[in-house]
């Protein structure tokens, strides 16, 4: 997967993303450091793209 690529994220992560991004934006930042800004918070928070399986720790476990 290529960097960038946002395809492994859930549909929740992208509107998320693009919720955040606008809240950035509506700051004052220019779109592409409120989109970087955006998807770190979105990582911080679900700590990445799609994870899920039989036996994964929670997040608060780690």
């Amino acid at each position: 997967m290529p960097q960038g690529d946002k395809s492994s994220y859930t549909d929740k992560q992208k509107r998320q993303a693009r919720h955040i991004e606008a809240g950035y934006e509506s700051k004052g930042l220019p779109a592409p450091v409120a989109e970087a800004r955006a998807w770190a918070t979105v990582n911080k928070i679900s700590g990445g793209g799609k994870k899920s399986g039989s036996g994964r720790a929670p997040n608060h476990a780690k």
